[in-house]
């Protein structure tokens, strides 16, 4: 399959490993775990990529988070993992389109889960930093109006169990979310800002590594996992 690499943190152009380091490298934000982002999706795709990430560790590894039973009309329109030989599977996305919650044409969601540090989730959703946890701090002590359509706080169920998302400040063109799920953080962006509404509904997120749903439909290929958010 074809695959675009490239910072998670920034978007940007990743080195590969060379004599002189052992490590993926980004010339902006330096050591890397690198984005790999298949160009389509569909059913391969996405066993490649589970298989990807559950050779890369012997305990249970990263989750890859995906609606579960995906809502009416919804997508699946990408997957992406950031890591490599030497990390491992350190974050994985997965995006999804449809209807908007609200009316008034598409909207796109994208679920990330990844160890402290990635900085993916925080790049999608428009903060500065790895992690959101200044961020976090923040909304829970002073949740504020944020946006004038968001939902302040989202509760969702993963992998069987009521998670909280709160709201973070992210840009106006987006709604984001940060919490956690099993020991790592789980972020949940929707453009346009008020498809955060549709966090408010009985969403459910299901690990595609446990077992991929064959009933999965697949649309175009997400625009925001490629760095370009």
């Amino acid at each position: 399959m074809s695959v675009a690499v490239s910072c998670p943190r920034c978007g940007g152009p990743v080195r590969a490993p060379d004599l002189m380091h052992t490590e993926s490298r980004c010339l902006s934000c330096g050591p890397v775990p690198p984005l790999h982002v298949p160009e389509h999706i569909g059913a391969e795709i996405v066993a490649s990529v589970v298989e990807r990430i559950t050779a890369s560790t012997d305990s249970p590894g990263t989750p890859l988070w995906c609606p579960w039973p995906l809502p009416l009309g919804w997508t699946l329109t990408g997957v992406a993992y950031a890591g490599d030989d030497r990390t491992g599977v350190r974050a994985t996305a997965v995006a999804c389109a449809g209807p908007a919650p609200l009316g008034g044409g598409p909207a796109d969601l994208v679920f990330v889960a990844e160890e402290p540090g990635v900085g993916l989730g925080t790049r999608l959703a428009g903060l500065a930093g790895p992690d959101p946890g200044p961020e976090l701090a923040d909304a829970l002590t002073d949740p504020g109006p944020g946006h004038p359509e968001h939902v302040g706080q989202a509760r969702i169920r993963v992998g069987g169990h009521p998670t909280p998302l709160w709201l973070v400040n992210s840009p106006t063109d987006r709604s984001a979310y940060a919490g956690e799920a099993r020991g790592m953080w789980l972020h949940a962006i929707a453009w346009p800002a008020s498809a955060g509404h549709l966090l408010a509904e009985d969403v459910v997120l299901h690990d595609l590594t446990e077992w991929t749903p064959p009933e999965l439909v697949y649309g175009a290929p997400s625009p925001y996992l490629p760095g370009r958010a």
